[in-house]
């Protein structure tokens, strides 16, 4: 009988062991996959879930706002560049293409300065010429044809002065008062994503990062980028460089001295974070500026691209040109998600290009063939015209580049802005921005009970809520301990959708703690956000029903 007894007591044991290992297996492959896929087929139990509830999808980082004043402008400078070229031919509906000659006193007469649109293209000529100090016949010939499309990209990284209004655009926007305009390049791209994979491949091609070489990731990151390190033949090691909500989602001292360690090749981090949404702080940046005397050839890659979100923003690039690979997009701020259009800026006086300099004669070697067929001086080429040529393989460097009428597209949009920056006004389209998820973040965390932060630092496009600490404060440790037994986050997410209709998104997904979600405040209203809320209790009160729990014993 004892026998029988002390066998019954290790087959329980052993299946209490089995359990709890495919528990932390599924946890495993939770943080495995992509966040992204995780929330995908969520959205689908979310559009048939049990209560029969509208659909509220807080998982989409696009935003449900446009730019309509650069969308006219880009419509009415279509309408006037067709004009310029019927000017030259005129047939069966063929065009030719516009003149120079003239072009500038022409834009003055075609242009209705009580039309709200064609007043705004006047002051942005204007500006570009009083300001930038551009050549108005130039630029609108360039105009013309670029929103036409009709030529290939001349110069293929940028039109010349498509880069003197991006690069005025991001120092009135990102850089905080460092003068850095005249001395950076710009290549504009379909998007932050294509920027980084160009990045990526222009660093593996051009030696400057190789297999087993460390690569820093800022953590809580945006879950593709952590996910490029591993990919196809770059064979990087990546280590985390890790925020915490203790630390307000700012790095600790003690994190940015890992990157002082001269095996660490590259630090990527998004700057304000995805998803805690969080600025670097000015400390913060004076701190990893520290890390780079120690470790002068770390390489830094920062995508701002919720850099306007955040008040008093500082971008990386401005603290540190000389290592930094700055990524911006239009995506988010302006509601262009669909026309994938971002840029990478470097400084003329880079890492990279001195690390270039500094390879084997080996791999000069190796470069100099591969880049021979597009440039009689390969040792010369820097690094950013080398990450254009990469991008279309080298061999296809002569059509490589942006598409003209999307490099107009970002113009219109900078011009948006910097119209008001050269008057020393505030931008009530950004000024919006901002209001409209500052708005929406305030009315979530009210409905959750939340504590707001209203830092500076605080983007507030999205925002990390931890699901496990908001169970144990608002229905005790009792709830929070069956849940942590009995659901998976994954489960959890899969009820919130299945049975409420709401998408959040896996915060380990993106390597931030156990039990946070990601929230949206970009893509729904305000009444929305309260909503989730209320749904979100809803699905609790279930769990403790579920639970054995009294709403009275949890609260």
């Amino acid at each position: 009988m004892k026998c029988i007894l002390c066998l019954a007591l290790a087959l329980c044991m052993l299946l209490t062991a089995a359990a709890f290992a495919d528990q932390e297996a599924e946890k495993q492959l939770e943080k495995e996959i992509g966040a992204f896929e995780i929330t995908a087929e969520q959205r689908e139990k979310a559009k048939a879930n049990e209560a029969g509830y509208p659909v509220l999808d807080a998982g989409r980082g696009n935003p449900n706002w446009i730019n309509a004043q650069a969308r006219y402008a880009f419509i009415r400078l279509m309408e006037y560049a067709i004009g310029e070229s019927e000017r030259t031919l005129n047939e069966g509906g063929m065009a030719g293409q516009a003149k120079i000659e003239g072009i500038g006193e022409r834009f003055d007469a075609a242009m209705d300065p009580e039309n709200p649109t064609d007043a705004f293209l006047m002051a942005a000529v204007d500006l570009c010429v009083n300001t930038l100090g551009l050549d108005k016949d130039g630029l609108l010939k360039e105009l013309a044809d670029a929103v036409i499309g009709d030529y290939y990209p001349v110069p293929s990284r940028c039109l010349p002065n498509t880069e003197a209004i991006l690069n005025a655009f991001l120092q009135a926007t990102l850089y905080d008062g460092a003068d850095l305009a005249g001395r950076t390049g710009v290549f504009p791209t379909e998007g932050g994503s294509a920027a980084m994979v160009y990045i990526f491949e222009a660093l593996s091609h051009n030696r400057l990062l190789k297999p087993g070489d460390q690569i820093a990731i800022a953590t809580p990151i945006f879950t593709p980028y952590m996910q490029i390190p591993s990919v196809k033949d770059y064979g990087l090691v990546s280590i985390d460089v890790s925020s915490t909500a203790e630390n307000n989602w700012d790095i600790a001292e003690e994190e940015i001295a890992k990157l002082e360690d001269p095996g660490v090749k590259a630090f990527f981090l998004v700057n304000p974070s995805n998803p805690a949404s969080r600025a670097l702080s000015k400390n913060t940046l004076a701190r990893l500026a520290q890390a780079v005397e120690k470790n002068p050839d770390l390489i830094i890659l920062t995508d701002d691209v919720y850099g306007t979100f955040a008040e008093e923003f500082q971008s990386v690039y401005a603290a540190l040109p000389f290592n930094t690979i700055l990524v911006y997009s239009f995506s988010k701020l302006y509601g262009v998600t669909g026309w994938r259009i971002g840029l990478i800026a470097m400084h003329d006086q880079n890492v990279c290009d001195r690390l270039l300099r500094g390879l084997p004669e080996t791999d000069k070697n190796y470069l100099r063939d591969e880049y021979a067929i597009v440039t009689a001086d390969p040792d010369s080429m820097p690094f950013l015209d080398r990450v254009v040529a990469d991008s279309r393989s080298i061999g296809l460097y002569h059509t490589s580049g942006l598409s003209t009428p999307s490099q107009v597209f970002m113009d219109l949009l900078a011009l948006s802005h910097l119209v008001y920056a050269a008057r020393g006004e505030e931008d009530p389209y950004i000024r919006l921005a901002n209001d409209t998820v500052h708005a929406r973040y305030a009315a979530l965390m009210d409905a959750l009970g939340l504590e707001k932060d209203e830092s500076e630092a605080n983007a507030q496009y999205y925002t990390l809520v931890d699901v496990y600490a908001l169970v144990e404060a608002e229905y005790g440790r009792e709830l929070l301990q069956w849940l942590q037994t009995e659901k998976t986050e994954i489960d959890f997410l899969n009820d919130l959708a299945g049975r409420k209709g709401v998408v959040l998104m896996y915060g380990p997904g993106f390597s931030a703690p156990d039990g946070t979600v990601r929230i949206s405040l970009a893509n729904l209203n305000a009444e929305d956000y309260r909503e989730i809320a209320r749904r979100l209790f809803e699905l609790l009160d279930e769990y403790c029903e579920e639970a054995g729990i009294g709403l009275a014993d949890a609260a």
